[in-house]
């Protein structure tokens, strides 16, 4: 028989290895928990991003018009000559309004 074998692990050497292995497990739960909080920081910041936003809904719209366009050419060319009369109108009646005050 050898000693090594035949003594049991000692308490204080199996207490340590239970307070290492909790600080392992607070260092990984911290580190999990940092990375959820820089997560949500970053979804705060996206959302609430305006311009990024706008810039996102504009570039959207953009691809949305130009398959629009690509798929039916003449519906495409009415819409833009509706919205170009719509705001030619809309123009026209602010200035005449102005004009008449």
């Amino acid at each position: 028989m050898t000693v090594a074998t035949d003594v049991p692990a000692s308490k204080r050497t199996a207490a340590e290895r239970e307070r290492n292995l909790t600080r392992v497990q607070a260092r990984i739960a911290s580190q999990q928990a940092r990375a959820d909080f820089a997560a949500t920081l970053d979804a705060l910041e996206d959302k609430l991003n305006v311009p990024k936003q706008v810039s996102r809904k504009v570039q959207r719209a953009q691809r949305r018009f130009r398959r629009f366009a690509d798929e039916r050419p003449v519906a495409a060319i009415a819409a833009a000559v509706g919205v170009a009369a719509a705001v030619g109108v809309t123009v026209w009646l602010v200035v005449r309004a102005n004009l008449d005050r």
